[in-house]
């Protein structure tokens, strides 16, 4: 029976198959797409994805049902919140400029079937995304002609009684959906100059409503006549603000639009804080006048702001109000058939995905297999079926990726930089710089033993620490965590935070309602939960981490990825049971994808290690001592003729 069950050498094998990184390339800037978008277009492609249908809608609702006029500071904490995951993103995609957004950058840092998974799920979310925006804007047109376009469908075709399936078949949502996907696969210039058209008029109209708005503003809407400026109290803000967040969700465009821009280390991080602040203030502004032109308790959630202009007397307005909204629902269109090839696109290049969706087209140089592919399916998607019942499964993949992307940046920031060793020219070894020399972290590597005898004593005194390495100030206190390796005790930190952030979240959720807490062991846990969370923060902050560099980089961290890492799961957390089955589902299935395919066919699983010479170096270690390593040509299996079993032989001199 035991000769069935598995070594322990095959299950840490397989675990670290599991867990591989992406190796990058040497020239990131290398792509067989097209570089030609400047910050300018990323930035609008940004707005696209935040400003749509939400600032015509979403305002109302929250104000009428959830937070009052203090939607506002609603609006206010979630765009800080957003905040925090958008410059994790815009650290990532001016360091690792290539398509895939959270995919890719899980991929680099944490491992390979967690960066799986987070694709997995962004693919579903980008196709529900965008049929459920179509099918919002094929009934705000049909709404401006008395619903006929429906009420021709239902006669003429029919309605359908099936769970799951649409009331009827909605084919002006699968008509734009195609167009839309036409205009796309034309190249990213084309749909960037579509994607300007659309955002020109958008904001014209929101400047528009903006400076009508505060002409017939009247401060007695938030009088306490009206019910006052927060009628639903604290609750209510923060109610108000898990809803709000998720107005923000499209920014993520910009990462998975790096591989096409022209200078990504500069133009990601400027078009994510742009467009993150203008969204911000456009959702914030209209907010304000819309509970200043009419008390915030008569709002019509359906159509806010034309309501509130026609009964001001500006019913004409109501016109200008819907072509605003049209055009910023095709913005959103556009935003997600956009990025989602892209990221298809980055998992079939790894190996992770189906091959087919790695060809690129070498005129119009966008992966057009996949836009064609995933524009059909989201126009199908839009067709046919109920997507009620499934827009909420779009927060919890997007909450999910912004969780695992700032795992990632403390993960990585906290890592060594891998460096290659040069390769010396024909007439002797290169000299280094005066002002650079081999850091006392690594190993140095000489061609002989005579000349660089002197560096001993040297490297003892030049006191320098690796990124990962425990800071000095705290090594007399925690001299036991120097035996680990640079960035281990930083991961396992990491894991730790998540966790204590789980239970913190779930004790805060379900404490006083599902699990009926009496009060002290409800404050015993959140404290117990919190000092697990703080004290694992302390950790990773009493590590070095890796210096200042040319790209962007978010402040305070580890503190800022940690608070994201709170905030998203406590959003998760808020959402229903129903959600959270369905994402199970959904994630047996990417398992089988990935178990049966990926893991299988990964770039990374077909590399083969470089066989290496027999050679004999002289090695400089921290410590100060100097080692000589000989290297075997054949397998530890084969040890080379007069040389011990063991791969390398090290004498101590």
């Amino acid at each position: 029976m035991a000769r069935w069950l598995p070594r322990s050498t095959d299950l840490t094998r397989f675990c670290q198959k599991l867990n591989r990184v992406k190796t990058l390339e040497d020239d990131m800037m290398e792509t067989s797409f097209n570089r030609c978008l400047s910050t300018i277009d990323l930035t609008l492609l940004g707005i696209g994805g935040m400003v749509g249908s939400g600032l015509y809608v979403l305002t109302g609702t929250v104000a009428k049902e959830i937070a009052g006029p203090a939607v506002i500071v609603s609006f206010i904490i979630a765009g800080f919140a957003s905040l925090l995951a958008a410059l994790c993103y815009a650290e990532f995609g001016a360091r690792v400029p290539k398509t895939g957004s959270a995919y890719m950058f899980t991929y680099v840092s944490v491992g390979e079937i967690w960066a799986f998974l987070i694709g997995w799920n962004v693919l579903l979310e980008y196709m529900i995304g965008g049929a459920a925006v179509a099918r919002a804007w094929s009934g705000y047109l049909d709404s401006i002609f008395n619903h006929k376009i429906k009420n021709f469908t239902e006669t003429h075709v029919g309605t359908w009684q099936v769970p799951f399936l649409a009331h009827y078949p909605d084919f002006l949502a699968a008509a734009i959906l195609l167009v839309a996907t036409a205009f796309i696969s034309f190249g990213a210039k084309v749909s960037s100059w579509l994607n300007h058209v659309f955002s020109a008029i958008s904001m014209g109209v929101t400047l528009f409503i903006l400076i009508m708005g505060f002409v017939l503003a009247q401060p007695k809407n938030w009088s306490s006549q009206e019910g006052g400026f927060a009628p639903y109290g604290l609750s209510g803000i923060m109610a108000g603000t898990a809803t709000c967040f998720y107005a923000f969700v499209g920014f993520d465009v910009i990462a998975a639009s790096s591989e096409e821009a022209r200078n990504p280390q500069k133009a990601v991080p400027r078009a994510i804080t742009f467009s993150l602040g203008l969204a911000t203030g456009a959702y914030i502004l209209v907010s304000v006048v819309l509970t200043l032109m009419v008390p915030w308790h008569t709002l019509d959630p359906d159509s806010a702001l034309a309501d509130a202009f026609y009964r001001r007397g500006y019913a004409w307005a109501g016109f200008l109000v819907a072509v605003g909204s049209i055009c910023a629902m095709n913005t959103v269109l556009l935003s997600n058939l956009f990025s989602l090839p892209r990221i298809v696109y980055a998992m079939a290049e790894d190996g992770l995905f189906f091959q087919v969706f790695s060809r690129v087209h070498p005129r119009t140089q966008v992966p057009v297999v996949g836009i064609v592919v995933f524009g059909l399916l989201m126009a199908l998607l839009a067709l046919v079926f109920d997507l009620e019942a499934l827009v909420q499964f779009l927060s919890i993949g997007t909450l999910l990726a912004y969780t695992f992307v700032a795992a990632s940046i403390i993960v990585l920031r906290f890592q060594q930089q891998k460096v290659d060793v040069p390769a010396p020219a024909a007439s002797g070894r290169p000299n280094p710089e005066p002002h650079e020399g081999p850091s006392a972290g690594e190993l140095k590597e000489y061609e002989s033993f005579s000349d660089k005898l002197q560096l001993v004593d040297r490297d003892k005194s030049k006191e320098h620490r690796e990124p990962g390495q425990l800071k000095a100030a705290f090594e007399p206190y925690l001299e036991f965590l120097s035996d680990f390796y640079p960035g281990e005790v930083v991961t396992v930190a990491v894991v730790t935070l998540m966790v204590s952030a789980i239970c913190l979240c779930s004790v805060l959720v379900f404490g006083n309602t599902h699990l009926h807490l009496p009060t002290w062991s409800y404050s015993l846990l959140l404290v117990l939960f919190s000092l697990g969370f703080l004290l694992s923060l302390l950790l990773i902050w009493a590590h070095e981490q890796q210096r200042s560099t040319q790209t962007f980089q978010i402040p305070l961290v580890p503190l800022s990825p940690a608070l994201s890492i709170v905030l998203n799961i406590y959003l998760m957390l808020k959402l229903s049971y129903m959600t959270w089955l369905r994402f199970a589902v959904w994630l047996l299935l990417g398992l089988l994808v990935y178990f049966g395919y990926g893991i299988w066919h990964s770039k990374e699983n077909l590399r083969e290690p470089r066989p290496q010479r027999v050679s004999a170096r002289y090695v400089v270690f921290p410590s100060g001592s100097l080692e000589e390593r000989v290297q075997a040509v054949q397998p530890s299996s084969q040890p080379a003729a007069g040389l011990p079993d063991t791969d390398t032989d090290d004498c101590k001199r």
